[in-house]
């Protein structure tokens, strides 16, 4: 059965292990998220802290830039831009890995709490019942605060959360 979870794209570039997963995986990423690449591309400062890790995180945003640029997948992205919420057919990563674009839309749900892309994984994950998987530790803790109805894992729990196949409904009344 394959495993989905709600994530920022920029997140399969940094944490190459969740590429490689040990069983099927859909990773949904909000519109946005994809964007964000784009910025990340442009701007001058460092993703990461060592400048070899920088250096290989910039390269691997280049490369998903030019797997979301190619003709066909973009074709794919096209499709969710013709509604609110609608997804583009899977784009297949490698065997086990494949993304979904998401054409979520920001409503300010959540207020000052939030930044947007934090609010478009949240109404993703509700709207579709799956896990958001993170590696910021601050999201993680105001969505507890806050007692949002999602489930997030972080990333460095990632062999977990593929395993923690809990339907949401179960979670939420426990």
């Amino acid at each position: 059965m394959k495993r989905r979870f709600v994530i920022e794209a920029v997140m399969a570039a940094i944490y190459g292990e969740i590429m490689v997963p040990n069983r099927p995986v859909e990773y949904l990423l909000p519109y946005s998220t994809v964007q964000e690449l784009y910025d990340m591309k442009e701007n001058s400062e460092p993703v990461m802290p060592d400048p070899a890790d920088d250096a290989h995180v910039k390269k691997k945003i280049l490369e998903m830039i030019a797997f979301f640029e190619d003709s066909f997948n973009r074709k794919k992205i096209e499709r969710s831009f013709s509604a609110p919420w609608k997804q583009s057919p899977p784009l297949v990563v490698n065997e086990q890995v494949s993304f979904v674009v998401v054409n979520s839309i920001e409503n300010a749900q959540y207020g000052e709490t939030f930044d947007p892309i934090e609010t478009e994984l949240l109404l993703t994950s509700l709207r579709e019942q799956v896990p958001i998987l993170t590696d910021q530790l601050d999201f993680l803790e105001r969505v507890i605060e806050t007692e949002v109805p999602v489930q997030v894992f972080d990333i460095e729990d990632f062999e977990y959360a593929m395993e923690a196949d809990e339907p949401v409904e179960d979670w939420k009344t426990t």
